[in-house]
């Protein structure tokens, strides 16, 4: 475990589990793409796993921001490497400790806010980043009685509903699109919550959730209007004034 003042405590085996979720990230990748354009920031971009999914290299630049040292080592490498696109970039640090220029189009917290405690203060400090007419797009996990003993492992602070997440908007923004992705992941989540009460997923689980759950939830979500599932979206819009 690692302690971060910003981001609370989190674990390090999280983010090489959940890397192998090919099937998600493009899922989400595919709903939040038309949302991601010019210069992109990425607060708290772990190794690099949701910057290969989301990057497609048309932007104008993409700032991966990690608070962990180490973590922002490995995603310059994997740009030196050509892993990730060459327009983007890393550096240590939080949303707080970005100067007020450049501003930026698109700010990306991607399972992040919820690790950290002054969520509506985080939020705040992006929304002065973003130029008018920029979007902030948050995915976070959804349904504070779906938290589980793996949420408090791995530093979560909460799970959010859609209402509770439109109601931490920034001052000078409004709520553009808000839905709930990955409603057979659900399933997982209330099985994890109610009968194994895991403190960590296995690589064996997390297969099952990405190879069988996740197509399910492909066409599922749609039908049911996106009102329900596993990750909360909410989009955001900066005036353009």
């Amino acid at each position: 475990m690692t302690k971060n003042d910003a981001f609370g405590v989190y674990s390090e085996s999280e983010l090489p589990v959940f890397a192998g979720a090919r099937n998600w990230k493009r899922y989400f990748a595919n709903r939040l793409r038309r949302y991601i354009a010019g210069n992109v920031l990425e607060v708290g971009a772990g190794i690099g796993a949701t910057t290969a999914a989301l990057c497609s290299g048309d932007e104008e630049a993409w700032l991966c921001l990690e608070p962990e040292p180490r973590r922002c080592a490995e995603i310059e490498g994997k740009i030196d490497s050509g892993l990730l696109p060459s327009i983007c970039r890393a550096e240590t640090g939080t949303a707080r400790d970005l100067p007020s220029e450049p501003r930026y189009n698109t700010i990306l917290y991607i399972d992040v806010l919820e690790h950290i405690e002054d969520d509506l203060g985080e939020l705040v400090a992006a929304a002065r980043l973003l130029a008018p007419g920029g979007r902030l797009v948050v995915l976070a996990p959804a349904w504070q009685w779906l938290f589980s003993p793996f949420d408090a492992a791995i530093g979560h602070f909460r799970r959010y509903d859609r209402p509770g997440l439109c109601g931490l908007t920034p001052p000078g923004l409004s709520v553009a699109s808000a839905f709930y992705l990955d409603s057979a992941g659900m399933l997982a989540s209330m099985a994890n919550r109610f009968c194994l009460r895991s403190a960590m997923p296995t690589a064996g689980q997390i297969r099952i959730w990405d190879r069988l759950l996740i197509p399910a939830s492909r066409l599922l979500d749609p039908i049911i209007a996106n009102s329900y599932g596993k990750s909360v979206v909410v989009v955001w819009r900066k005036g353009d004034v």
